[in-house]
């Protein structure tokens, strides 16, 4: 049964790819927008627990404006499959004009001074058009991570579409991710993560909208072996077709401290950055998984059930 449940779930994303992405755009949102409609009616676990993450981020809202929420928020993650079917059949004009961030001088700081850059993310919008854009409108290409997807197909398909995309993709598991990492840091490269959601054992335990949860460690631990600068980034969606997004000051290296000191220092950093950026634009967090410590089940150090964070 898992084989052939594999199998169709690799189809449905074949069919996706190729159909959605011959779609003139407002049909491609549309047929978003009815999809996402579609599955927020059923109420099924991931909206349930799409409202209940968003209960933390807007804490007086009641049940009719978490709906509402809930709704804006398939559509928003709607929106970003639609987008990332069709990216590869996107023009360099239409990638580098569906993106406008701010505070670009952070990056362009960095690369003056000759050190790598970490960009770090949560799952707000759409990061692969952030990473198209970087490679088309900066003509910088980048190594990111992947959470090995099931079935191997699946993963293939992604890692395919993100190197397409001008990305270096690093399969999660495995063991060997940081040390290409650093080595790309070190020698002036761009690393892209996203981390508010912590897919290994050993995450830092941070207060994120007034709870514990445990985000990546990563981000952290490579600024300090490499001297790369951590610029946190959040992305968000407008009614305009093109993304907004804010590369913000980067997170510096406490001067005083142990490693794991610093490292918790500055993880609860990123997260204070993630939660502003997840407050202004609540609908367009795309976490339908269990991230709170208080939310998860025990499970004996292994990591939470998979999601999108590295698909």
């Amino acid at each position: 049964m898992s084989g052939a449940k594999d199998r169709a779930t690799d189809a449905l994303y074949g069919l996706g790819w190729s159909a959605v992405k011959t779609l003139p755009e407002p049909a491609a949102r549309a047929l978003g927008n009815t999809v996402a409609d579609a599955a927020w009616r059923r109420r099924g676990k991931g909206i349930l627990r799409l409202e209940s993450n968003l209960a933390r981020v807007v804490p007086d809202a009641g049940a009719e404006r978490l709906a509402e929420l809930s709704k804006a928020g398939m559509r928003s993650y709607l929106r970003y499959w639609m987008e990332s079917f069709r990216l590869p059949t996107w023009s360099k004009e239409r990638v580098v004009g569906g993106f406008a961030p701010k505070g670009l001088e952070h990056l362009d700081e960095a690369f003056t001074e000759g050190r790598g850059v970490i960009i770090a993310l949560p799952h707000l919008a759409n990061w692969d058009l952030a990473g198209a854009w970087v490679a088309q409108a900066l003509g910088r290409n980048f190594t990111t991570v992947a959470e090995r997807l099931k079935p191997e197909s699946l993963y293939d398909r992604f890692v395919a579409y993100r190197e397409g995309l001008g990305m270096e993709v690093l399969p999660h598991a495995g063991g060997s991710a940081f040390g290409v990492l650093a080595r790309r840091l070190r020698g002036g490269g761009m690393v892209c993560l996203v981390a508010d959601r912590d897919l290994s054992a050993s995450g830092v335990e941070v207060d994120f909208f007034g709870e514990r949860a445990t985000m990546p460690a990563g981000p952290a631990l490579l600024a300090q072996h490499t001297g790369a600068a951590l610029l946190p980034v959040t992305l968000w969606y407008d009614d305009s077709p093109v993304m907004r997004g804010t590369v913000h000051p980067p997170v510096e290296v406490p001067q005083a401290g142990t490693r794991t000191e610093k490292t918790s220092a500055m993880t609860q950093a990123l997260a204070d950055v993630f939660a502003g950026g997840i407050a202004e634009h609540p609908h367009d967090w795309h976490m339908l998984q269990r991230l709170w410590l208080a939310d998860l089940e025990p499970r004996g150090g292994a990591a939470p059930g998979a999601g999108r964070s590295g698909a």
